[in-house]
């Protein structure tokens, strides 16, 4: 992996100054220094991005289809390369890696074939004498120039759910990936360059949060699309008139009934799953599990045994599953959150010892409800676990939270199924599995604390293009 990066600025690469320091999150050493841009290089950005708007909305949508293909090839080609800068970047566990280099694949296979299907409506206008022979004739444009901001957790999918869409949608864009976590947005422009995107379509700026404000803030930017901290709703109120998506995480419940649907080492492979993939840093990790009482006993002896062998170290060796946090800062979060939560009485049933940033599996059973490790989003490889006695009270506990972004439940039960569709304040309700699961071509969002709007590719395009409508007067 080379050691020097440049940025990307209208389609090319930028060789500035080399202030940003990327680390290997595992060893702490340094592994390559970044551009930084500046306050004149997100503005050069945002007016080239905007004076793209012509170009981008009237590049032919085969091309644009031709250019996400050249994408989906170029990213199998790179597939090892792409996986082992997450793994360092991120920490993300090999194993973890590839299976996000596989989403990125995924997630703009979806986009190209989306692109040549964005279509519009024939509407028949004559609903009374006055207008018969009149018809009318809708199209999807493209709202113009984007800001994106992602985070460090999935440094290539996160940055795909937006760029891949505007591609398809004929929208340019700025994006800044997070700037622990730069390499892998990186990639992805060192690709795009390579295809005949009009001069201006893309920048990619790892920057300040500070020279960033211009992204959420400039009226040249017709939508703004934020996935990270509870910070979005800040950006939101100093967004002005455009348009602004938001997934901002959550601090998701998992319900399994006393007839669960699965056996319970099956419901237990998934909730290990759930709760510790990437080291639960995931918006969707399982954070709260709500076990019906008749099975918990079971259910908790499986759980604890299994926890303690989930392995932490090395995100290079094939065996580990958790690797480091994104710094040691969250490390120690955690920790403190897990040692409040038992002084506030919780049990701690699995727990190990914290070094620098590396954290082991922890799950704790009793968590008080009003402690911060119950209430806010952890982010990390912890989970409570409690007991329920009916499947009411485990929707109106489910609900309990400042956050609604997905649940998951096991029952085998169709009506209580239907019961938690309806009854679950989220954006998504995954029956038979952990609320840990996405499939980059559904509708993907929350409500309450969790944010505004939907991603998955057919989704982002809609926000990405407004309705234009012909009347054609007979």
């Amino acid at each position: 992996m080379k050691t020097h990066w440049p940025y990307y600025l209208a389609n090319r690469p930028v060789r500035a100054n080399l202030r940003l320091e990327v680390l290997d999150k595992f060893s702490g050493e340094r592994v390559a220094r970044v551009a930084f841009a500046d306050a004149a290089a997100v503005d050069a950005a945002i007016a080239a991005a905007h004076g793209a708007r012509a170009a981008m909305a009237g590049f032919p949508p085969d091309a644009r289809r031709d250019v996400l293909e050249h994408c989906v090839r170029r990213f199998g080609e790179r597939r090892e390369e792409l996986a082992l800068a997450l793994c360092i970047e991120a920490g993300k566990p090999i194993h973890d890696a590839r299976g996000e280099v596989a989403r990125l694949v995924d997630t703009f296979r979806i986009a190209a074939a989306e692109a040549t299907r964005i279509g519009g409506e024939v509407l028949e206008l004559g609903v009374s004498a006055r207008t018969r022979g009149w018809r009318g004739m809708t199209k999807r444009v493209a709202v113009g120039a984007c800001s994106f901001i992602t985070p460090f957790n999935f440094p290539l999918n996160l940055v795909a759910h937006k760029v891949a869409p505007a591609i398809a949608a004929g929208c340019p864009f700025v994006l800044k990936p997070a700037a622990t976590t730069p390499l892998g947005a990186l990639l992805i422009g060192e690709v795009l360059a390579e295809t005949d995107l009009p001069r201006g379509a893309f920048s990619i700026l790892p920057c300040s949060n500070q020279v960033a404000a211009a992204l959420v803030e400039d009226e040249r930017i017709a939508l703004l699309s934020f996935t990270g901290g509870l910070v979005g709703w800040d950006m939101k109120a100093r967004a002005g008139r455009k348009r602004v998506t938001l997934e901002l995480g959550g601090n998701a419940a998992c319900i399994v009934d006393e007839h669960p649907g699965a056996s319970l080492d099956q419901v237990v492979e998934r909730l290990v799953f759930g709760a510790y993939y990437q080291g639960g840093q995931s918006c969707i990790s399982v954070q709260r599990i709500l076990v019906h009482r008749s099975v918990y006993p079971a259910l908790e002896k499986k759980l604890v045994a299994a926890v303690k062998e989930l392995r932490s170290g090395d995100p290079r060796d094939e065996a580990t599953f958790i690797g480091p946090l994104i710094d040691e800062a969250a490390a120690l979060r955690i920790d403190g959150w897990i040692d409040d939560a038992v002084e506030g009485g919780a049990k701690v049933l699995v727990r190990g010892k914290r070094q620098r940033n590396l954290l082991p599996a922890a799950l704790l059973a009793g968590v008080p409800r009003t402690a911060d490790l119950y209430r806010k989003e952890a982010f990390g490889p912890v989970a409570c676990l409690e007991a329920f006695d009916d499947f009411d009270e485990a929707i109106a506990r489910a609900n309990d939270s400042d956050f609604g972004l997905q649940a998951g439940v096991f029952t085998a039960d169709i009506g209580r199924a239907m019961q938690a569709w309806d009854g679950l304040e989220v954006g998504a309700v995954v029956i038979g599995d952990v609320p840990s699961v996405r499939v980059d071509n559904m509708p993907y969002g929350g409500i309450k604390q969790s944010g505004l709007g939907r991603e998955g590719v057919r989704w982002a395009i809609q926000d990405m293009t407004e309705e234009r409508l012909l009347v054609v007067r007979g």
